[in-house]
Formats: structure tokens, sequence, C-alpha cells
């Protein structure tokens, strides 16, 4: 029964992914009939709220302290698909629920609107590459979950710098920064969406850092040094010097 509940988990959680990709491409793009919607009264509280507990549950689950306490109830092989189930299933309420406020900032037409479009499809290329340098499987809880199902331990996820990482440490985020912003329909909802998620974007990466410290070490450290997390910024997104050792 164990094992049956866990391949449901495993699969059910990627065919999710599916799904909310499948929303949430439309949805970031230009808010395919949301932008057209009616306005709803007091439309901004409930918008805000979405947009925190994706912000808040995503950011809460990859706490050391939190995943070595959920993992005494989720076997460590799937809580790679636990953590995408949860945050797909937060992801589909902020897009299925989002409320309307019927006052467009700015709306691309012509030629600017499909230049943005374009760039907006090329921030998605730019997320899959960004991704696939870590490893999907890894991502998803694919790889985990795979050798789970085999009766084998997962492989070691090593720390190695490819790509894009020699440039910056957080690709990804960069790249989900590009989706929120690059849209030809701009709402005053969209803003207020946009303007929470750079925040969270912005926090999310100093929390990686943090959590990458917290399982590398040194490594982790060096490569702070060495590389920053987004060109041009200060610390602590930007370069950060070398822990120093009083009396050196």
């Amino acid at each position: 029964m164990v094992r049956l509940l866990g391949i449901c988990a495993g699969v059910g959680a990627h065919l999710l992914l599916i799904v909310t990709v499948w929303f949430l491409f439309p949805f970031l793009m230009d808010g395919r009939g949301i932008a057209e919607a009616v306005a709803v009264p007091r439309w901004w509280v409930a918008d805000t709220l979405l947009a925190l507990q994706f912000g808040f549950g995503h950011s809460l689950l990859l706490l050391p302290p939190v995943r070595q306490r959920l993992e005494h109830l989720v076997p460590r092989p799937l809580y790679g698909c636990f953590f995408t189930t949860i945050t797909c299933l937060s992801l589909l309420v902020l897009i299925l629920t989002w409320q309307p406020s019927g006052v467009f900032v700015y709306r691309l037409e012509g030629w600017a609107g499909v230049a943005m479009r374009g760039a907006y499809g090329l921030s998605w290329v730019g997320l899959l590459y960004t991704l696939g340098l870590t490893g999907y499987g890894w991502q998803t809880g694919w790889t985990p979950f795979w050798a789970w199902l085999r009766g084998r331990q997962p492989p070691p996820r090593r720390f190695t710098i490819h790509g894009a990482y020699h440039v910056m440490r957080h690709p990804v985020y960069l790249a989900f920064l590009g989706q929120v912003w690059l849209t030809p329909v701009m709402t005053l909802d969209r803003l207020l969406l946009t303007t929470i998620f750079t925040g969270y974007i912005f926090l999310g990466s100093y929390l990686k850092d943090r959590r990458l410290l917290f399982y590398l070490g040194d490594t982790y450290r060096d490569y702070q040094a060495r590389v920053p997390g987004y060109p041009l910024f200060p610390a602590p997104l930007g370069r950060v010097g070398p822990l120093r050792i009083s009396g050196d």
C-alpha cells in the first residue's frame, strides 16, 4: 500500500506540473481572459493574499529545518514530488481565483506587442535552459522518485557549475523575473503581482544562498566570492567576500 501511494504521489505530481504549466503560460503572458473581466471590489486584498501564499509556502518547504521535520512524515525520496505538488497547487489556486482590477497600465499592440510576446517566450526558453543545467529530475523530484521506484539509492547530487552559473548564481530566478515583467498587457492587478513576485524573487535568491551555505559550507562560500548572484548587484546578491577568521 505504501509503495502504491508513493507511485501515485510521484506520477501525480508530474501530471499536476504539466497542468500547472498549461495554465501558467497564458496567465503570465497577458492574463488571457482576466484583463478584460469586470473589476472585483477590493481585488487588491484577495490578490495580495494569493501572491503571498505562493511565496510563503514555496520558501517554507525549502527551509532545512522544515524539510527535516517533514521528512519524518514524507519519505525523503518523495520529498521533491511533495514539494512540486504543493507548489503547483498554490500556483493553480492563484491563477484560478485571481481577481481583476479592470484598470490598464499599458497595452501594447502591433509590433510592440509581438516583440513583447517574443521576449516572454524567450524567458521560458531561458527557464528551461537554466533548470536543465542542474537537472530537471532534481528540480521536479523525478530523479529521487525514480531511484526509489526501482529500489535504488538516488545518485549523489553534486555541486557543479555549468553554463550561465559561471556568470551568476541565480539564472533560474532571473528567467522567472522575465516571465513576470515581460507582458504586453499590464493591468493594475498584474502590476501588484509583478511587484510582489519581484520582491519574492530577490528574497528567494537570498534564502537560496543561505540554504546552499547550510548544505555546502565553504564550497558554496567560495562560489559566492567568485560569482555574483546577479551581475552589477551589491552584496548579498552580488559577490560575497570569503569568511574572515579573527586573527588572520
